[in-house]
């Protein structure tokens, strides 16, 4: 049962947060919430000690600080940050935080870099009538939960809940 919860509620909050930001451009608080309220609950039901649910809270403190500093610069907005912040209390100071935030910096400028692609021929997307978000063609901003969620998906068989869950079922 808890590896079943935690094989699940990462991944689904993830593809939550990115099917939310790509149609309307925000990430529910509820979302980053509940990665917090699980990881909590999960960490010392998969047989984490206290200084190991310390180094991930540490993890987590030190990504939202890098990541309120961004939003405080009109560089990332606040649901990234929750989400992004959220995400890194499930993996901790180890190299599965550093695997995730460089899969999170490559796919999120291949996600940039395709949706200025798609903008830049906006007017020839729109006559033909191809359904594309507004939020893809339109906005200002660029929907960083899908390259948050893409490099989750990527990093989370190294992630440390992961590998005890997997422990676990042995």
């Amino acid at each position: 049962m808890i590896a079943a919860a935690v094989f699940v509620i990462l991944p689904l909050c993830l593809a939550m947060a990115a099917f939310s930001d790509l149609f309307t451009m925000t990430i529910p608080n509820r979302i980053s919430l509940i990665l917090i309220v699980s990881f909590f609950v999960l960490a010392p039901l998969s047989g984490f000690d206290l200084q190991m649910v310390g180094m991930h809270l540490a993890a987590g403190a030190i990504v939202f600080t890098a990541c309120f500093a961004l939003f405080a610069l009109n560089v990332m907005g606040g649901g990234d940050a929750k989400l992004l912040s959220a995400t890194a209390l499930w993996f901790g100071l180890n190299e599965s935080l550093l695997f995730l935030m460089t899969d999170v910096a490559g796919i999120g400028g291949l996600v940039t870099l395709l949706i200025l692609l798609v903008r830049a021929q906006s007017d020839t997307i729109l006559a033909i009538g191809l359904p594309v978000p507004n939020s893809v063609l339109l906005a200002k901003k660029i929907p960083y939960g899908i390259a948050i969620a893409i490099g989750g998906f990527m990093a989370f068989p190294s992630s440390p809940l992961f590998l005890a869950a997997l422990e676990g079922l042995k």
